[in-house]
């Protein structure tokens, strides 16, 4: 018969510390992905637009 072991331990705080920029960077990269993102669109759509026009 198997006896229970229970699960290990995972500690919830970070062992590296608060980093106080953190959330500052998280931002940014997400603002940055969206900007990226609008550009991509709208190129797209501009390519879309001249390749519509030239048929």
């Amino acid at each position: 018969m198997a006896t229970y072991t229970p699960p290990p331990y995972f500690p919830q705080n970070s062992l590296a510390g608060k980093d106080e920029g953190r959330y500052r960077k998280f931002k940014l990269v997400v603002f940055a992905a969206l900007g990226l993102l609008l550009l991509l669109l709208a190129g797209i759509g501009v390519g879309a637009w001249y390749l519509l026009r030239s048929l």
